[in-house]
């Protein structure tokens, strides 16, 4: 009787080892299946980001010229005036605009948001009131 009892308890434990063996092989690997590692060619370009003064607006073209560089206006491109939405109208060469860019293919800069600042008065320049009389 003893004897019956510690072979079945021995062909149990066995039974467990054998079960659990893969399970520990499977989890000692370290690699990505081939399906989720991702190549260099399909990794999405993050925006990059600018500012400087806004040297011209170009309507028709739909375009601005920040220093040197001409950024594309696309319909996808969000546009700002200080924190509230405006339109590329709204730009004024002369004043502080940042925001941020993706480059295309072909070598454009497609901008993805921009915020036009009005020049902020100098210190000192606020309104006098004027004398009462």
């Amino acid at each position: 009787m003893k004897k019956s009892i510690l072979r079945f308890s021995a062909l149990g434990l066995l039974a467990l080892a054998v079960a659990g063996a893969p399970i520990q092989l499977s989890a000692q690997t370290n690699e990505k299946p081939a399906a989720v590692k991702k190549q260099p060619a399909e990794r999405k370009q993050g925006t990059i980001p600018f500012r400087g003064k806004l040297k011209a607006v170009d309507k028709t073209a739909k375009t601005i010229t920040v220093g040197e560089r001409t950024f594309q206006i696309t319909s996808d491109t969000k546009i700002f005036k200080g924190d509230k939405p405006a339109l590329l109208e709204d730009g004024v060469a002369g004043e502080s605009v940042t925001g941020g860019y993706k480059k295309a293919e072909d070598g454009k800069l497609i901008a993805t948001r921009i915020t036009f600042s009005p020049n902020a008065e100098p210190k000192g320049a606020s309104k006098k009131e004027a004398p009462k009389q």
